[in-house]
């Protein structure tokens, strides 16, 4: 009786220590590195519409890692997404609380949002194209991040892949270890 009993204090400490493994992080997520953003006070965008943007970009994010399940290809499209979120606006709950949960392996619930991943991608293509024409450096870094974001959210959109391509043609390929890896003092 007494080889049963421990037999089965063994086997519930193994089921009890794989099963914690098992819901422990389950993903690798290499946050993005925002120190300080790298747009400063000329870019031509209120402080107010800037956190909206970030709540959009943070919420699409977490609902495509969701919805993925955090697939590779979803946590790398969410990190740039995220981090273009935390360059707009630093302290946006929606960003912050997205890259703690990833961080900690948790798979982030999705969440109710104001666009779909197309309205979306029409919106900042709209945006980003007015920043171009307002001029300015600052204008011109974030449009070519938001058209080009316009084309990967919604490929079907040719407005937004012409205007992503032809940015590509005119300006090389985007580096987007500017946004996700910036580190300014």
């Amino acid at each position: 009786m007494m080889r049963i009993w421990q037999a089965a204090a063994v086997f519930c400490a193994a089921t009890s220590i794989l099963g914690a493994e098992e819901n422990g992080k389950s993903f690798a997520w290499s946050g993005p590195k925002v120190v300080q953003s790298i747009f400063n006070e000329d870019l031509g965008m209120l402080d107010s519409e800037r956190d909206e943007y970030a709540t959009n970009l943070a919420g699409i994010a977490g609902n495509a890692v969701a919805k993925a399940k955090a697939s590779p290809a979803s946590l790398a499209d969410a990190r740039r997404m995220l981090a273009l979120a935390l360059q707009l606006s630093p302290r946006n709950k929606r960003a912050v609380v997205l890259n703690f949960q990833l961080a900690k392996g948790v798979l982030p619930e999705p969440v109710e949002g104001n666009y779909s991943p197309q309205v979306f991608a029409r919106l900042i293509l709209t945006r980003g194209q007015l920043l171009e024409k307002q001029g300015g450096e600052e204008n011109q870094k974030l449009a070519r991040y938001f058209i080009q974001l316009a084309a990967e959210l919604d490929p079907k959109n040719e407005d937004a892949v012409y205007a992503s391509e032809v940015q590509r043609l005119d300006h090389g390929v985007l580096d987007w270890s500017a946004v996700t890896d910036a580190e300014k003092p």
